[in-house]
C-alpha cells in the first residue's frame, strides 16, 4: 500500500509513518515542519503548507491508495486567539487534502478528530455517537472536517474513517502544545522544576498512548470502518493530581505540585468509549498507563541527555 501521512513530522504522525513503514508500506509525507521536526529518514518528504492548492497536484502523481490527515493546528487556546489562522490550517486545510485524496483516486482517507468535538458530556465515557457540542473554534474545525470527509464520500467516493483521539501522550511529545500534560510534567520534573496543578487537581482526562494510536490508525487505512467515527482512548479517566503522581514516581521526582487557580473553559472531565472500535476494527488500548509513562520518562530523559552533550 502506499499511503501519504499528512504530519509526518509531527508527535503522532511520526509514529504512523514509522509504524507503516515497519508493516512494510511505502510512504510519502506531507510536513511545513513549523513545529515537527521527526523526519525519518529515507522516507519522501514533501515540504508543504496543509492548505497548499499544489498538494492535489503531487497527490495525483503519486495516486496514493490511502491518506491519512494528521496535519492541524492543534491548540484550543490558540484557536481562540486566531480563529481564522486555526479555520485555515484545519478547514481549508481539511478540504484541501479531501480534494488532493479526490484527484489521486484514493480508496480512503483516515482523518485525525478530537474528543473537543463532544464538549461537556451528558456521560462518561463518552460514546462516538454522542452529540458533538464543539466549545471552541478548534472543536468546530474538527466538527467541519468530519463534515467535509462525509461529504466527499457521497459526492466523490472517497471513503473515510474518522479517529476521535483522547489525551495522547509517548516518546517524541514537547512540552509545548494544548495536550501535552504528561509531556509538561515529566520535563519539569526532570529538569527538577515547579509543576502546577489547576483548580482542585479533580479534573479527569483519558490518557492513551501513541503506540495504541497508531495501531488504530494502521487498522483503519484498512477496508474497515468505512463511513465511520470511532474514538480511540482507553474510557479510563485519570485525575491531574492522581497523573502527577504517576509522572512523579516515573521520573524518581518529588510529588509536590503547586496549587494554581482553575483555568477558565477547562472541562472537568472527559473519557472515551473505545469498545465500538474494538468492534469495528478490532482495536483495543494495550498500553497501560504506568507503562507508557516509563516509556515517555525514558525518552525524554535520553532527550535531555543528548541536548546536554
Amino acid at each position: 500500500m502506499l499511503a501519504l501521512v499528512t504530519g509526518a513530522a509531527g508527535f503522532i504522525g511520526s509514529h504512523l509513518v514509522d509504524r507503516l513503514v515497519a508493516d512494510g508500506h511505502e510512504v510519502v509525507g506531507v510536513d511545513d515542519l513549523s513545529s515537527g521536526r521527526n523526519v525519518r529518514p529515507g522516507v519522501e518528504l514533501w515540504r508543504m503548507d496543509v492548505a497548499d492548492p499544489a498538494l492535489a497536484g503531487r497527490a495525483a502523481r503519486l495516486r496514493p491508495e490511502v491518506v491519512c490527515h494528521l496535519a492541524a493546528q492543534v491548540s484550543v487556546r490558540a484557536s481562540v486567539q486566531d480563529p481564522l489562522h486555526d479555520a485555515r490550517v484545519n478547514v481549508l486545510g481539511t478540504a484541501n487534502v479531501l480534494e488532493a485524496a479526490r484527484a489521486a483516486g484514493a480508496r480512503k482517507v483516515v482523518f485525525t478528530s478530537s474528543c473537543a468535538v463532544y464538549g461537556v458530556p451528558d456521560a462518561l465515557p463518552v460514546p462516538p455517537d454522542a452529540e458533538l457540542r464543539p466549545a471552541s473554534p478548534y472543536a468546530a474545525s474538527k466538527v467541519a472536517g468530519e463534515m467535509y470527509a462525509r461529504m466527499y464520500r457521497d459526492l466523490h467516493g472517497v471513503d473515510f474513517t474518522t479517529l476521535t483521539l483522547a489525551n495522547v501522550y509517548g516518546p517524541r511529545q514537547t512540552p509545548e502544545g494544548e495536550a501535552g500534560v504528561i509531556a509538561i510534567f515529566t520535563d519539569a520534573l526532570l529538569a527538577g522544576r515547579p509543576t502546577r496543578v489547576f483548580g482542585d487537581g479533580r479534573q479527569t482526562r483519558d490518557y492513551v498512548h501513541v503506540r495504541d494510536v497508531v495501531d488504530a490508525f494502521a487498522r483503519a487505512a484498512g477496508d474497515a470502518g468505512g463511513g465511520r467515527r470511532f474514538n480511540v482512548g482507553t474510557g479510563l479517566q485519570t485525575t491531574d493530581r492522581d497523573l502527577h503522581t504517576l509522572v512523579a514516581a516515573a521520573a524518581g521526582a518529588p510529588d509536590e505540585p503547586e496549587a494554581a487557580p482553575p483555568r477558565l473553559g477547562d472541562l472537568p472531565a472527559m473519557a472515551v468509549d473505545p469498545e465500538p472500535t474494538r468492534a469495528g476494527l478490532g482495536w483495543a488500548p494495550a498500553v497501560p498507563l504506568g507503562e507508557g509513562l516509563a516509556d515517555t520518562v525514558a525518552w525524554a530523559r535520553e532527550r535531555n541527555a543528548a541536548a546536554a552533550r
